[in-house]
């Protein structure tokens, strides 16, 4: 048997193997409201024989969202329609579902990608930001409102009552987005927090309304249940977020019961420099585990199944995530069974579709 395809537990949600499907933005809602665009894409990745599945990084306000397109759960009308493509899913698979839960702040109020994906002007389908401090993603963009005290508590009850509603519609995992440059990543970096309350300047305080958020949605919800962050371990800046402030924020989660965190990089400024390669944030993954002690998802081009399963048989992470690969091959968990000689999950109807010479390829069979 194969590391990729042994079984793992994470926070008492057992998995069949250390295959994710990564959160991936669908921009295909309809106030806030998923459709059948939806029911179609997750359906068919939840075919593919991963362990866990990702519901893209959900709103949990319309203030929050990317786009106007973006998936949203924060009323009723939301949940709901969230709820007929969960159901849907869950009719044809029993693949756990997470869900990842955000709120973009100074990056929020934007074109889809395919068109353009900049910043909407007010009244042209835009809307007012807001964020740590009234600073720009970029230069050509409006300013945010800066937060105040209320804003926030608002902002943090908005993230406990979704994962409420991911809870009661029977979603087994929950993440927090605090990754590529939305609003919890803009608290903890530097560079986009200038407050000199105590929610900003020194380390500590940028960390809090972080900690905050993410032990408001632990105690709301049952202990079963695992709840995990998504950081960026680096800004990829100077002076930026980096990795020795990403394990004190990792030890701090870890005091709190975070089941794991999933580990990215990037997205805070546009003057990043990444030197992307295969696998180049595997490595911070790695370092957070064995620092923390906390379970980590690598993800951040991992294509190949080889590369995969070396991530997890070394220790570098427990879980390998993939996002866009999976989009290209729906199959993939499949050929990397066939590929290392193990095992996958499949619905029976495409039991007899491996081609000539691979067998026994599916369980249950």
């Amino acid at each position: 048997m194969s590391q990729l395809f042994t079984p793992y537990s994470l926070g008492g949600q057992n998995l069949d193997n250390r295959i994710v499907i990564a959160p991936m933005c669908q921009y295909s809602a309809v106030e806030g409201q998923a459709t059948d665009w939806h029911l179609i894409h997750l359906g068919h990745l939840a075919l593919s024989g991963a362990a866990l599945l990702f519901i893209e990084a959900t709103a949990i306000t319309p203030q929050g969202r990317i786009s106007p397109s973006d998936l949203g759960l924060w009323s009723d009308e939301t949940e709901n329609a969230l709820g007929r493509v969960i159901k849907g899913v869950r009719a044809y698979s029993n693949m756990p579902i997470a869900i990842q839960l955000a709120h973009a702040g100074r990056k929020a109020s934007t074109a889809v990608p395919w068109m353009g994906g900049s910043q909407l002007p007010l009244g042209q389908g835009g809307w007012q930001t807001c964020a740590p401090s009234p600073l720009a993603w970029g230069e050509e963009e409006r300013s945010p409102a800066g937060l105040d005290l209320e804003s926030m508590r608002e902002i943090r009850r908005a993230f406990v009552t979704a994962a409420a509603r991911a809870h009661r519609l029977g979603i087994e995992v929950i993440e927090i987005h605090a990754a590529h440059g939305y609003l919890l990543h803009q608290f903890l970096s530097p560079l986009s927090n200038r407050r000199d309350d105590n929610y900003g300047g020194s380390l500590e305080n940028r960390l809090r309304f972080p900690l905050e958020v993410f032990q408001a949605v632990r105690e709301a919800l049952p202990p079963k249940v695992p709840v995990g962050m998504r950081i960026s371990a680096t800004d990829w800046v100077e002076g930026g977020w980096d990795m020795e402030q990403s394990l004190a924020l990792a030890q701090a989660l870890k005091q709190r019961d975070c089941a794991f965190i999933h580990v990215s990089s990037g997205g805070l400024s546009p003057l990043q420099q990444i030197s992307a390669a295969p696998g180049f944030q595997v490595p911070f993954a790695e370092q957070i585990r064995r620092e923390s002690g906390l379970p980590t998802i690598a993800v951040g081009l991992i294509t190949e199944p080889e590369q995969a399963e070396t991530i997890v048989a070394t220790q570098q992470a427990d879980l390998v995530a993939l996002a866009r690969g999976i989009l290209y091959n729906p199959r993939w968990p499949w050929h990397a069974a066939a590929t290392l000689g193990d095992q996958v999950s499949a619905p029976p109807q495409y039991w007899r579709s491996p081609p000539y010479g691979i067998n026994a390829l599916f369980k249950d069979q």
